[in-house]
């Protein structure tokens, strides 16, 4: 069995609270609190039946390893996933809608671009096991929850997966600022799979060759591109547009 991870912060413990409450071990928190939020968490963890240790700042911190905890953080058992992305694929009953992403090292912007393809109801988040980051406390905050309720599948070769996806035609379109066409002149209402690299070097040589498409988000100011959270959302968001 997995040992239990830490989630901190009300977005991430309260998801969890929400969707899997006997899967918590027990939440800690910071009883100087007192306001509304945390009054208001504090009566569901109760009527939840779970646990609940009273902590100072100190101890919060370094059991979420962030200062950023909201004075709230718990000790959870894994939740039971999808096991694989084809178990996925293949219970999905709508075309497949899948964030791809390339490169993206940054905690923040794994959290960033989880909560966005939640939002925007994204099937799954792929990315290459060599170069991202996992899931750890503090995608987990920066998620929002989402970090519970969207499947983030690390793969061993990405180029491999994209044709894998190709294989069950899932168009997989890129994301490029010299891309001939938009991303608002493609369409996004079939089995898509975005893939975007991160902000800086963009995706790698080979992961470009793989996609079927190469589009572009309009930049029209001075900045050259867009951060790959914001980018993802721009992409899912007119997906989930055109599928109305």
């Amino acid at each position: 069995m997995s040992s239990p991870k830490v989630l901190f912060g009300f977005h991430a413990v309260g998801v969890r609270l929400k969707t899997a409450p006997k899967s918590i071990i027990e939440i800690y928190y910071e009883p100087t609190r007192r306001d509304a939020r945390m009054r208001q968490f504090l009566e569901k963890a109760t009527e939840a039946g779970v646990r609940l240790i009273e902590a100072d700042g100190l101890r919060l911190a370094k059991l979420a390893g962030s200062h950023g905890h909201q004075g709230v953080a718990a000790r959870v058992e894994p939740v039971a996933q999808v096991h694989s992305l084809d178990d996925l694929l293949d219970s999905l009953t709508e075309p497949p809608l899948l964030l791809v992403l390339d490169g993206v090292t940054d905690p923040h912007n794994l959290g960033a671009c989880l909560r966005v393809a939640d939002g925007a109801g994204a099937h799954a988040v792929i990315a290459p096991k060599d170069h991202a980051v996992g899931i750890n406390a503090t995608v987990a905050k920066v998620a929002s929850g989402a970090a519970e309720t969207v499947p983030y599948f690390m793969v061993t070769n990405l180029a491999r997966t994209l044709n894998e996806l190709k294989e069950r035609n899932i168009w997989c379109i890129g994301t490029s600022d010299d891309a001939p066409k938009t991303m608002y002149q493609v369409d996004l209402k079939g089995p898509v799979a975005l893939v975007l690299g991160a902000e800086g070097q963009g995706m790698r040589q080979l992961t470009r060759k793989t996609c079927d498409e190469l589009v572009s988000i309009p930049m029209k100011g001075g900045v050259e591109s867009l951060n790959v959270s914001v980018a993802s959302g721009v992409c899912l968001y007119e997906a989930l547009r055109q599928r109305g």
